[in-house]
């Protein structure tokens, strides 16, 4: 067919268009999985260290993903630059060769503040757009709205972390997944929890239940096996705590869970890899299991 004016300028136009809307996030590949599930750890088990670092551990533990926070310190060379959604580039094509090099993939960026107003709002998601993310984690409820134009937009999906309840924040409901039901279940399906199982039970919550009254909105998980019930209680390796983690795999299996488990091990702090090996090793068990 001869291309004429009229026809090529609606087209070229039509083309920018289509090239100026985000790439919809796919989901975490099969490859990236472990027992079943894209299971690895959240860069914050690793604080003490950088991003580089992180990466490093993460890949020394048998994880397959990760899930960034903001402002972690880029490398040991480099403690100057932070690594967030405000970085540069060249900073975030830094990161994606180190990820490569290690076979470790980027799902998770969070928890981190996503504004009302869309213009720095849009910032978050583009870095996670960047980095190929699956998802964001967050508590910013009042930007629900803009949260969900950009889901929308962006096609990654955004979970909302539960911290435990506080007696001196009673105005502080993110702990409580009915309170999350209630602000997700008429929003998009991509926008749901992040489930911080062990926070859950240092709430004096089970988080099994939980994890049913949120059922299908489950985004993604921080999964933790505590020493004890209290709100003072530590991260223990999978299986050797009082969490039920085999329960909570069984549920996030029966809910067609697709998201990504980070582990989150709070403890330890200097020399915790083994401990995230042994959680990596109890997912993987449990797949061989099944």
């Amino acid at each position: 067919m001869k291309i004429t004016r009229r026809l090529f300028f609606p087209t070229f136009l039509c083309g920018l268009l289509l090239a100026a809307i985000p790439a919809p996030a796919g989901p975490i590949p099969d490859d990236c999985k472990t027992g079943g599930f894209a299971i690895g750890c959240q860069a914050w088990t690793f604080n003490h260290y950088s991003v580089i670092e992180a990466i490093d551990k993460t890949a020394e533990a048998g994880g397959k993903v990760i899930e960034f926070f903001p402002g972690q310190k880029l490398s040991a060379e480099k403690s100057g630059i932070k690594f967030d959604h405000n970085a540069s580039d060249e900073t975030i094509a830094e990161v994606q060769a180190h990820l490569k090099q290690r076979g470790i993939r980027a799902v998770n960026y969070g928890v981190v503040d996503i504004p009302k107003d869309e213009a720095a709002a849009r910032k978050v998601f583009e870095f996670a757009r960047k980095l190929d993310l699956y998802g964001i984690t967050t508590e910013s409820v009042g930007s629900i709205d803009t949260i969900e134009k950009l889901v929308k937009e962006y096609g990654i999906c955004v979970g909302f972390h539960d911290h435990p309840r506080r007696s001196d924040a009673p105005d502080y409901k993110m702990w409580d997944p009915n309170y999350i039901l209630s602000v997700v279940k008429d929003r998009d399906p991509r926008i749901g929890s992040t489930a911080d199982t062990g926070h859950w039970v240092r709430s004096g919550l089970n988080p099994i239940d939980c994890l049913k009254i949120l059922r299908g909105r489950i985004i993604s998980a921080h999964l933790k096996d505590l020493n004890e019930t209290s709100p003072d209680a530590h991260d223990v390796p999978f299986g050797t705590g009082v969490s039920n983690i085999p329960g909570i795999l069984e549920e996030l299996k029966s809910q067609n869970f697709a998201g990504n488990i980070s582990i989150e091990y709070e403890y330890n702090w200097e020399n915790n890899v083994v401990d995230a090996a042994q959680c990596v090793g109890f997912v993987r068990g449990y797949g061989a299991k099944k």
